[in-house]
């Protein structure tokens, strides 16, 4: 499969190289008439840029170059074109690249439409236009678009916001935001380097020890972080720590979703207790899979604890941008960050991973769910999750890394729990 949880990545040069990149080009092409391109930061971003347009100019397409953006702003700039792709392996660290594609309304390609590119890719299936149809490139400049779109439906602010771009795509957009909020904004991490040379660009705590510092040292109330290309939004609350994403979620829930909700597998049952009233519909891990579940169900918000929010009534790709302006909102008008967050209930989870090359995922997935399947009720809508009387187990290949994942979740219990459930995967690996 080309196509991964969230779109085409793999080691820059090795995996994601030029002839991958320029087929890719020449597929969506094929489909298209019009399409607008972007990139983040990576080193490999203006060889996968150059490949994809020389496939997409090949097949008649007209191209619009927008320069590094992140990829919100991109998928933003996509209403006025056939389709989008943006260049990023998003919070993947630095030797991946990758490739996104976007249609008009903000959301990924679906897996009908990954399908087709898949089979012309295989196939050879793409046309070339004659001398006189090849495509022509335009440049243009979109950023202030999309901070006029989000600041359109966004309130003032007087708070002191820390933002960690983690030299990422969101250094040419998330300050200027929040700054024209009427926020006093202090930057870490934002000038863009293709190296990350500060923090790994995904924006899990482990992370972020930095921004956490100077959020405390500079008595900000609260500090947001980014991955690299800021689909993804994690934050701080003012004494420093760490707000996990199942607490986001239900706090972005409690205002956006009034009849109901789209979360991944992997969200916390503190999410349902919170949001009572409200229908809370699962999917597979991954943005895509839920902006699909969102269109499917004109459900009114849907997120991801990794970081991905998707306000549909502004687009369908997770926009990070537009959810550290949220946030601030939020602070502003209902009080401290620490305070909302410590009003919610917590259950302890506990997350992992364990390294799997890829060829092995389906043996070691199909040996797990034989022993997991004795530990309760189980189903597969994504990996193999295992509800118990106290809690639950999710144990999932990873659809970006080679890895399988495993999280689990208890009211009482949850050591014992994870450790079962890592027993097994590392039996299963053997």
């Amino acid at each position: 499969m080309l196509f991964g949880s969230s779109g085409i990545r793999g080691i820059a040069n090795r995996e994601i190289t030029p002839e991958l990149a320029l087929k890719v080009g020449l597929a969506v092409g094929s489909l298209n008439t019009s399409c607008v391109i972007g990139r983040d930061p990576r080193t490999s971003g203006e060889m996968i840029e150059h490949a994809v347009i020389s496939g997409l100019l090949s097949a008649g397409c007209q191209v619009t170059r927008v320069g590094m953006v992140t990829t919100p702003t991109l998928a933003f700039a996509a209403r006025n074109y056939d389709c989008g792709v943006m260049v990023t392996a998003s919070h993947n660290p630095a030797e991946y690249g990758g490739m996104k594609l976007w249609n008009r309304d903000g959301m990924a390609f679906n897996t009908e439409q990954q399908n087709e590119i898949e089979s012309i890719i295989k196939n050879k299936a793409w046309k070339a236009a004659q001398w006189n149809s090849i495509g022509r490139v335009s440049q243009k400049c979109v950023v202030e678009e999309h901070i006029e779109n989000i600041l359109g439906k966004m309130g003032s602010a007087s708070l002191k916001v820390v933002v960690d771009c983690g030299c990422g795509a969101a250094s040419t957009i998330t300050p200027y935001v929040l700054r024209r909020m009427g926020c006093n904004v202090i930057t870490l991490n934002s000038q863009p380097d293709g190296f990350f040379p500060a923090r790994d660009p995904e924006p899990v705590e482990k992370n972020l020890d930095m921004l956490k510092k100077v959020t405390v040292a500079f008595e900000a109330d609260l500090g947001i972080a980014h991955d690299g290309d800021a689909d993804r939004m994690m934050a701080v609350d003012g004494r420093g720590r760490f707000v996990e994403g199942d607490k986001l979620l239900a706090l972005f829930g409690l205002r956006e979703a009034k009849k109901s909700i789209v979360v991944p597998v992997d969200t916390s049952i503190m999410v349902d207790d919170v949001l009572k009233g409200r229908k809370v519909y699962r999917t597979r891990v991954g943005d895509v899979y839920v902006a699909e579940e969102l269109k499917k169900r004109n459900a009114d918000f849907g997120g991801e604890p990794s970081g991905s929010w998707i306000f549909p009534g502004i687009s369908l790709c997770p926009d990070g941008i537009y959810a550290a302006a949220q946030l601030v909102e939020i602070v502003e008008k209902e009080g401290k960050l620490d305070a909302l967050v410590d009003e919610l209930p917590s259950y302890p989870k506990i997350q992992g991973a364990l390294q799997c090359s890829n060829d092995k995922k389906e043996n070691a997935m199909r040996r797990i769910g034989i022993e997991l399947r004795k530990m309760g009720d189980m189903s597969t809508i994504d990996g193999i999750k295992v509800d118990t009387e106290n809690g639950w187990i999710l144990v999932r290949p990873s659809g970006t890394e080679p890895k399988i994942r495993i999280t689990a979740e208890a009211r009482e219990g949850v050591d014992e729990l994870y450790a079962r459930a890592e027993k097994t995967v590392k039996e299963a690996l053997l």
